[in-house]
C-alpha cells in the first residue's frame, strides 16, 4: 500500500544503481510508516522533461502515498532523508526536489482483487 515514485529530469543511471536506490527507498519507507515492506512499491522514472523555478536544470518530483495518516514529524523526517538521498545519488540539488505526501483511504487503494478498506 505505501508507494514512493521518483520522477526526475536526470538521465537514467546504470540499472544496478537504480535498483539500489529503489531498494533503499523501499526499506526506509516501510520503516518510517511502520508497515511491512512486503506491501511497499517503488517506481523510478528518469529523463522526464521538467522545469523548476523557470529553468530546466536537474529537478525531481517524489510522490509518497500510503493508506492511513502520515503525521507531520514523519513527513518532515522523510523529506529530509529522501531529499538527501536523491541529492547524493542523482545530484539533484535539494532545493529542486518537491515531495508530495498523500494519505489514501483504504477503500480507495486496491490490491489483489480487493481494497484495503
Amino acid at each position: 500500500m505505501p508507494l514512493i515514485k521518483v520522477q526526475t529530469s536526470v538521465s537514467a543511471p546504470q540499472k544496478a544503481e537504480i535498483e539500489t536506490i529503489l531498494l533503499s527507498l523501499s526499506a526506509k519507507l516501510a520503516k518510517y510508516l511502520g508497515k511491512p515492506e512486503s506491501y511497499v512499491m517503488t517506481a523510478f522514472e528518469p529523463g522526464i522533461l521538467m522545469t523548476f523555478a523557470g529553468t530546466t536544470e536537474p529537478a525531481c518530483y517524489i510522490e509518497i502515498k500510503s493508506v492511513g495518516t502520515m503525521k507531520p514529524d514523519q513527513t518532515e523526517a522523510m523529506s529530509q532523508d529522501f531529499c538527501q538521498q536523491i541529492n547524493q545519488t542523482l545530484g539533484v540539488p535539494k532545493n529542486r526536489i518537491y515531495i508530495e505526501f498523500a494519505d489514501a483511504k483504504g477503500a480507495m487503494w486496491g490490491w489483489n482483487g480487493s481494497t484495503f478498506g
